[in-house]
């Protein structure tokens, strides 16, 4: 089960492509569905409070933003290549991000 913060490949179709994608989602082992909320990255920052600069990690090969517009859901299976897990501090400024586009 993907949990908080860990960071997959995931195909977003012919447009969007293969792409690293965060897990925001809450992990529950009693959910309905196989699901999780998803939020992909870019490496094109257009500024704005609608992107968040990610910390540089090994694992990501280029200055990365997690794009909250195109946050989605995606299941299980189709999350693929594991890279590895943002910390806490910085899904909660993805989360952030989130509330502030949902105006919660």
């Amino acid at each position: 089960m993907p949990k908080v913060g860990d960071v997959f490949m995931l195909d977003l179709g012919f447009s969007g492509k293969i792409r690293p994608v965060v897990i925001v989602s809450r992990e529950d082992p009693q959910a309905p569905r196989a699901l999780s909320v998803f939020v992909p990255l870019t490496k094109e920052s257009r500024g704005g409070k609608y992107e968040v600069p990610m910390p540089r990690v090994p694992w990501l090969k280029l200055q990365s933003y997690a794009n909250v517009l195109g946050m989605g859901a995606a299941e299980w299976h189709e999350l693929t290549d594991r890279r590895g897990r943002f910390d806490a501090a910085t899904v909660a400024q993805i989360k952030d991000a989130i509330r502030w586009m949902l105006d919660l």
